[in-house]
């Protein structure tokens, strides 16, 4: 018997697959390897820019402490160099917080700057709905510059009765390293060219002296900074459509703003959209029920018309019919009374 041999192209094709398999992993371990290269890479370039910074400036900024209670008890100076607590400044009304500095040449300016071009749009006004207190947090500041900053932006806000809703603070270094650090606000002084580095931002409180909102940067929406004092004072200023506005817009600390609530605009439009439903279809079911509704008709020979409207009861015994005249009362001349007798 002869034995078949099995071809010779099985062999060679075996050889081929094992190659390839070979080719395939050692493509997918440089692959892995050079992805692990640039991740590594990458960290190591943001690591550096983060050393990169001045020491001084990784030290700045600003930690939102929302609920925290500010030290009310602090003591500072006003505008006229009065000594006064700054909780002398809570407890009506909210308050916009200002950490500045008032010879400041650049961001502390356009702080103010953006808070008064905000503030101008509202109806509320400073005073009566809400406060703003501004404390220095460079204890070289002195009442004088505290005066002349209030006027300058008391001016400036053009609402009557300003000058009672804005407070310049001054204070020594203790009471505003209480007041900076609740507010989460970290700064540095740089000696070289005698400024402080700082972030900006401004913060509304609730009359009892807690931080309710962060606003950073040196613009604010006025519908934001609208809704942050309705919020802060328990609802006790604005109107019904501020709280509908509120129901739909939540803050968002992340952002600093306020944001849309998409479940809270879609909940409040599928209630809007089953009243005015339900409205519609009422009014469209009366009319419809109006217009079916027979009238009554009238009896013959007049019967029933004293039970229509305006029909006026008779007392037992009376009647409409006219009372009988006497006899030749009223009666013309020439007209026998006696025929009329008989008639009767």
């Amino acid at each position: 018997m002869k034995r078949h041999h099995p071809p010779c192209h099985s062999e060679e094709r075996s050889d081929e697959e094992s190659a390839l398999s070979i080719v395939k992993g050692r493509s997918f371990a440089s692959l892995r390897m050079t992805v692990g290269v640039i991740v590594l890479l990458f960290c190591c370039a943001a690591a550096r820019g983060a050393d990169a910074r001045p020491p001084m400036l990784r030290e700045v900024g600003i930690e939102q402490r929302l609920g925290q209670q500010l030290p009310l008890d602090a003591l500072f100076s006003d505008e006229l160099g009065r000594p006064v607590r700054l909780g002398q400044y809570f407890g009506r009304r909210p308050v916009i917080l200002v950490l500045a500095y008032y010879n400041c040449p650049m961001l502390c300016t356009q702080v103010f700057n953006g808070l008064v071009s905000s503030l101008r749009v509202l109806s509320f006004d400073a005073g009566k709905e809400f406060d703003v207190v501004a404390v220095s947090f460079d204890p070289r500041d002195r009442p004088a510059d505290a005066a002349a900053k209030k006027k300058a932006y008391v001016d400036e806000y053009r609402r009557p009765g300003a000058a009672m809703g804005w407070h310049f603070l001054t204070g020594g270094s203790g009471s505003i390293e209480r007041v900076t650090r609740a507010a989460g606000f970290r700064y540095r002084y740089d000696e070289s060219t005698g400024q402080f580095a700082h972030s900006t931002a401004i913060y509304v409180a609730t009359p009892e002296g807690k931080l309710s909102r962060y606003f950073y940067g040196i613009e604010y929406g006025p519908r934001d900074l609208r809704l942050a004092l309705v919020e802060a004072s328990s609802n006790r200023i604005g109107t019904p459509v501020d709280q509908i506005l509120l129901y739909c817009y939540h803050y968002d600390p992340k952002l600093a703003r306020y944001t849309a609530a998409i479940m809270s605009v879609v909940r409040f439009g599928g209630a809007a959209a089953v009243v005015i439903l339900s409205t519609f279809l009422t009014i469209m079911w009366r009319r419809d029920r109006r217009r079916e509704t027979p009238h009554p008709a009238p009896l013959p020979g007049g019967e029933g018309e004293g039970s229509g409207r305006g029909a006026r009861s008779l007392p037992e015994g009376r009647s409409l019919a006219p009372r009988e005249r006497s006899a030749g009362a009223g009666e013309p001349e020439g007209r026998n009374p006696s025929v009329g007798a008989e008639r009767r």
